[in-house]
């Protein structure tokens, strides 16, 4: 994993990381949970179990590329990605994984 640009420490002890030349002028981004993992029930409450792991690591993605705590986002965006921010992800099922990776130009673009 230390040749990895970015990753995510799973819950289970694995790491999931992205491996790939750095393209200049954009920072890299990637969280991963596990898809089987029950939703915490605070959370739960506050923004609903349907399909909770991907917008969690999209949420996620973008307070890393932004370099803002998920509380903070959470205050301005819950678990939802702004339209108008400048960041590109995507997100996919791999085995029991749920993964986003994000990319974002070197001045945060996930704004709030």
């Amino acid at each position: 994993m230390a040749d990895a640009v970015t990753r995510s420490h799973l819950d289970d002890g694995r790491c999931v990381g992205w491996y790939g030349p750095p393209v200049p002028g954009w920072r890299v981004a990637i969280d991963a949970e596990r898809t089987g993992a029950p939703v915490p029930p605070a959370l739960a409450r506050r923004f609903g179990t349907g399909d909770f792991w991907a917008r969690w690591t999209r949420a996620e993605c973008c307070c890393k590329l932004a370099d803002v705590p998920i509380v903070t986002w959470w205050r301005r965006h819950g678990l939802g990605v702004p339209a108008q921010g400048g960041a590109l992800w995507r997100t996919l099922r791999v085995a029991d994984l749920m993964v986003t990776v994000g990319f974002a130009p070197h001045r945060p673009s996930c704004r709030h």
